[in-house]
């Protein structure tokens, strides 16, 4: 079962491809999601990736959370469901 990973603090630099490739050195990538804002098309200095197993995101968590990309630590936890108003 796939797990879904908030990362947080990203460069604005960072897109899908890259926040995959970053990720990748944990383990299997499902998919990799820079949340853009959707009128200026800029990032928001968020996404989510989802690894393909559990073993794999406490990798991505343990390896990556705190690890800085262009001078920004990364902010990496599971992700939680969004909030139902």
């Amino acid at each position: 079962m796939a797990i879904n990973l908030f990362v947080g603090n990203l460069p604005y630099t960072m897109d899908d491809a890259k926040l995959g490739e970053t990720f990748a050195q944990a383990g299997t990538v499902v998919s990799a999601k820079v949340i853009v804002d959707k009128y200026s098309g800029r990032s928001r200095g968020f996404g989510f990736v989802e690894m393909a197993t559990d073993e794999e995101a406490k990798k991505a968590i343990e390896t990556l959370n705190g690890t800085a990309i262009e001078g920004r630590p990364l902010v990496v936890n599971i992700a939680r469901p969004p909030k139902t108003v």
